[in-house]
């Protein structure tokens, strides 16, 4: 039951999403977010270009949200707009781009088209850009187009989740112009960027040795015997100072003399 709730949860801001990009064309759309809170479902709308969004007094964002309601079975749905902070890097967006400048300008500056994109992206600090650009441009037969420029991931994670991609159309008199947009983004980590030291920090670190406990009955043996040989020093020291006198050095002892009172 948990699985069938979360696959139909995003299912519907699937849906909700795609009707908006359909409904707010022309108008910078990148992405929507769906949020659910206490109060009911929170959409937030991410474009270039809010105010037309938004409409004249705010026309435009309540038919949206009574749309939304209505089609969406949504109960209290709040509809924000927040603005792209850099419209080149954003892969949405500059498909769209490209798609306008083809349905205003015609086939005939497709290539100065796509030269001028991949130039805008790489100025904004991206990595890398890829443009493709496939159906009747000129001829009345289909063909793709590309041009791309910098350094530009194809397999692994980092085309997976780092690159940023969109497919959008152009409307034409000879047909529908597909529109493919790559663009790595440069605040992207790459998984082989090395980051160098100035001063490197080397500590020694010297390892632990444990302690092996004593014996409670050889403690105080290894005690006294330490008392002692702490004592050892002094009496050595105390015999060099007052060495001992040999026979050699003793004077010899005079007898006394006998006196001539004495024999008479």
């Amino acid at each position: 039951m948990i699985e069938r709730t979360v696959v139909a949860g995003k299912i519907k801001e699937f849906q909700v999403e795609e009707y908006i990009r359909q409904n707010l064309r022309r108008v910078g759309h990148s992405h929507t977010t769906l949020q659910r809170t206490p109060l009911g479902e929170k959409v937030i709308v991410y474009a270039s270009r809010p105010g037309l969004v938004v409409g004249r007094q705010g026309e435009s964002i309540r038919q949206l949200t009574r749309d939304l309601k209505a089609d969406f079975k949504l109960e209290n749905p709040q509809v924000e707009v927040a603005e792209v902070d850099n419209v080149y890097l954003d892969a949405n967006i500059v498909g769209e781009l490209i798609g306008g400048s083809l349905e205003r300008f015609g086939p005939q500056r497709f290539k100065a088209t796509m030269h001028h994109s991949v130039e805008n992206v790489l100025k904004a600090g991206a990595i890398g850009i890829e443009i493709i650009l496939s159906g009747k441009l000129p001829s009345k037969r289909a063909k793709s187009w590309r041009v791309y420029r910098g350094h530009l991931k194809k397999s692994g994670d980092i085309d997976t989740l780092g690159v940023r991609r969109s497919i959008s159309t152009a409307e034409m008199k000879s047909g529908t112009i597909g529109i493919k947009v790559r663009i790595m983004p440069p605040d992207l980590v790459m998984p082989d960027d090395v980051v160098f030291r100035e001063q490197p920090v080397v500590q020694e670190v010297k390892p632990a040795v444990p302690e092996t406990p004593e014996p409670a009955e050889e403690a105080p043996k290894k005690a006294a015997k330490r008392a002692k040989s702490a004592k050892r020093p002094a009496k050595k020291a105390k015999k060099e100072e007052a060495p001992e006198e040999t026979p050699e050095d003793v004077p010899p002892v005079e007898e006394p003399k006998e006196s001539p009172n004495e024999e008479s």
